[in-house]
């Protein structure tokens, strides 16, 4: 073959390999595109003060307009016959469950298969964000700290559950780069030259989360892809090796945190020496600097809202703590259904294989997410209002953005989305036409398409439908 020809077969090839890529992001809804496929303990006390978590402080509620009770209920004879034509359809495969609900009263008014677990996809982080509101403060903040180490010029950087530090100066309106590396350097650096410590050895501690960082079900393609980084209890800026939403992640988010928190104490004016490794304080430590993330409530809106998987397994970490528990995969995982259970929702048959969804393993019935979705919307309940606030709504924001547009659904539509490979799932709260709010969760979980579009334009017509018309 001559030169021009190796250069147009290694130019096919390059875009044969980079169109692959782009099918497989937007099988996952990471890019735009048609074609998408997106991944008993003892009772815990009401707001346990975990480990990682800081002591809170003063925050408005979000606020959410509540629904006029004199609304006319829809007819629930008219609503289980759409649900009846909704499964019927081929498009979402031999079995789809269904349940929707008044949102007042919590009465079901139609059902298909409610009992029957299956994948949810990210409609997992339903779960795992009211256990996180529902068990820990959501004022509550994730302190970063560094502590004078066993010897005079030793350092330990301890993480506490803040895997969105900014690598220079924090910014107080953020939720991603709330607290700043920059800012905790320069706390640090003043109190060592008070001292007259100019040189110092880094450890850093992220003993806080247990356990390996990658889930057994998650698939390498996944993680390469960066949808989602290693757990660990301390990262700069979720871990990612560049800038943009779905990058490559360091593989060691820890001491990927202790080397850019060495760069900033170098511009501070303190040496470190050698390159960090792991390490503990000892007991009683003395604080030499501490930052702090934004209110776990913003925090859970931004997993919500971005269906954001890595801060999802935070927060599932974050309520193990709370409860005693390994923070770990499995106790994690334990801890978010008891969670669930202690606060009066049913979860029998439910299983979690993580907290975010993206582990095809979960099984979750229906029930279960219109469960949670009324308790989000429960005025009993104000420290869940930053779920219902936090989902995407349609037309408008997050995994919701540009769907449902132009339609009486826009605006009308809170409702976290599901999305992997044959799994369609959608799970929220619509207003009728008539002004009626209703709850509701369609799972599709053996759809078999190639991509999401095939089971979004028979789910969102039904959705649609049912926000148009008074159903009576």
């Amino acid at each position: 073959m001559g030169r021009a020809g190796k250069v147009v077969g290694t130019g096919l090839l390059v875009v044969v390999l980079a169109a692959g890529a782009y099918v497989v992001a937007d099988a996952y809804d990471l890019v735009p595109g048609g074609l998408t496929l997106a991944a008993p303990p003892p009772p815990a006390l009401p707001f346990p003060a975990a480990p990682g978590v800081a002591a809170a402080r003063a925050a408005a509620a979000p606020v959410l307009t509540e629904p006029d009770p004199n609304a006319p209920m829809p007819a629930a004879g008219v609503l289980q016959a759409r649900v009846d034509a909704l499964v019927a359809n081929a498009a979402l495969g031999p079995t789809t469950g269904v349940v929707v609900a008044d949102r007042l009263s919590g009465e079901v008014l139609a059902t298909h298969l409610p009992d029957e677990a299956r994948v949810p996809a990210s409609t997992a982080k339903l779960l795992t964000a009211t256990a996180a509101l529902g068990t820990l403060d959501p004022r509550g903040t994730l302190p970063t700290t560094v502590l004078a180490g066993g010897s005079a010029d030793e350092l330990v950087l301890r993480g506490g559950g803040d895997m969105m530090l900014a690598a220079g100066a924090g910014d107080p309106a953020a939720v991603v780069g709330h607290a700043g590396m920059a800012d905790l350097a320069d706390q640090v650096a003043k109190d060592l030259k008070l001292r007259g410590t100019t040189t110092v050895r880094l450890r850093v501690d992220d003993t806080l989360f247990s356990g390996p960082g990658l889930a057994p079900g998650w698939t390498a393609s996944e993680v390469n892809l960066g949808y989602v980084a290693p757990i660990a209890s301390i990262a700069v800026n979720i871990a990612k090796t560049k800038d943009g939403e779905y990058v490559p992640r360091f593989t060691d988010p820890a001491m990927n945190a202790g080397k850019v928190f060495a760069q900033r104490l170098a511009e501070a004016g303190i040496t470190v020496s050698g390159s960090p490794t792991r390490g503990t304080a000892p007991s009683g430590a003395r604080v030499l600097g501490q930052v702090d993330s934004a209110p776990l409530g913003d925090v859970v809106r931004y997993a919500l809202t971005t269906s954001d998987n890595t801060i999802a397994e935070v927060l599932g970490r974050l309520v193990a703590v709370g409860q005693g528990l390994p923070a770990s995969f499995g106790g994690a995982t334990q801890g978010v259904l008891h969670a669930l259970g202690t606060l009066g929702i049913e979860t029998a048959g439910d299983h979690l294989s993580d907290c975010s969804g993206l582990d095809a393993g979960s099984g979750i019935t229906p029930r279960t997410l219109v469960g949670v979705v009324l308790a989000s919307q429960d005025p009993k309940r104000p420290a869940l209002r930053d779920i219902a606030a936090g989902v995407p709504i349609a037309g408008l924001t997050g995994t919701l953005s540009d769907r449902f547009i132009g339609t009486p659904a826009s605006g009308e539509v809170r409702a976290k989305t599901g999305s992997l490979p044959s799994v369609t799932s959608l799970a929220g709260t619509l207003t009728t036409a008539d002004g009626r709010q209703l709850a509701f969760a369609v799972m599709a979980d053996a759809t078999g398409a190639i991509g999401q579009e095939p089971p979004r334009r028979v789910i969102d017509p039904f959705i649609e439908g049912l926000v148009g018309c008074g159903c009576r």
